[in-house]
């Protein structure tokens, strides 16, 4: 009876060593804040979204100056005039409020560009990931800045840094 309990219990221990897995974790922020390119596509897509918003602020603002000279002729105007002025300016906010959804809406330029330009910086990252996982064996490797609940993370399985050194590149400090 011994020999079979100490058969099973054996067993069951080779059998979970064999199925043992290998996770690990990275901070994938702070990877990008150390990636000379993830620096400059974000002032990349910051000048983008400036040069935007300043296009935006000018329609914006003829419209408000068509609506002052507007209010102050209101007076001297026939009903036609008025419906005419009305119109145009009316005209003139579709306009500027369809350019500012067309540049910032959610399926807006200014996102298609950020994808853009951000996705061959990603891919990079992935890469290398992908490489450190297969040098160390690992079988998983967990972001920890993603939808992914990490409750605890024991900072000698951050691989954030070995991702870092596999891009040719240098941390400051551990990731926390």
């Amino acid at each position: 009876m011994k020999k079979a309990i100490l058969l099973l219990a054996f067993t069951l221990l080779t059998l979970t060593g064999a199925f043992a897995q290998r996770f690990a974790y990275v901070d994938s922020d702070y990877i990008l804040k150390h990636m000379p390119e993830y620096a400059s596509a974000q002032k990349q897509i910051e000048a983008l979204s400036v040069q935007w918003q300043k296009e935006v602020d000018q329609r914006f603002q003829e419209i408000d100056r068509l609506y002052k000279a507007y209010q102050a002729d209101q007076v001297l105007m026939t009903a036609d005039m008025k419906k005419r002025r009305e119109a145009e300016i009316a005209d003139k906010e579709k306009t500027a409020k369809d350019f500012q959804r067309d540049k910032f809406g959610p399926d807006g330029e200014l996102t298609k560009k950020s994808t853009a330009i951000i996705k061959p910086v990603q891919d990079k990252m992935t890469k290398a990931i992908q490489a450190v996982a297969e040098n160390e064996n690992l079988d998983m490797i967990f972001d920890k800045n993603s939808e992914v609940l990490m409750l605890y993370a024991n900072p000698r399985y951050d691989k954030s840094n070995d991702v870092l050194t596999k891009l040719g590149l240098k941390g400051a400090t551990p990731a926390k």
